[in-house]
């Protein structure tokens, strides 16, 4: 009979490191007036909503490429928001948080 209680544990349990106990609460995507964060260029100008974030953070401060789900809106979208993903460095370099709904 082989022993299948090693491919259950999570791998940090077989080094020996604690389990993070710290989760994503911003996981699940939500709709454009319902964002986690709102973030604005200091002009105004541009806006992203983080509508869904990959990671969890510490995970995130560690990855260079961490990448959020926006909603943006700028001079060339016209007044409307486009969806994508976004790397959350690129958000941060060029902008501030200005709203925490969440």
């Amino acid at each position: 009979m082989v022993d299948t209680t090693i491919s259950m544990m999570n791998h940090s349990q077989i080094e020996g490191e604690p389990m993070s106990k710290e989760k994503n609460l911003m996981n699940k995507t939500r709709p454009v007036e319902n964002p986690y964060e709102i973030w604005r260029s200091p002009d105004g100008t541009w806006e992203w909503r983080v509508l869904k974030k990959w990671q969890k953070p510490s995970k995130e401060k560690e990855n260079p490429y961490a990448r959020w789900f926006c909603a943006v809106k700028s001079p060339m979208t016209y007044g409307s928001w486009e969806y994508g993903d976004t790397y959350a460095r690129e958000v941060q370099s060029v902008a501030w948080k200005v709203d925490t709904p969440f």
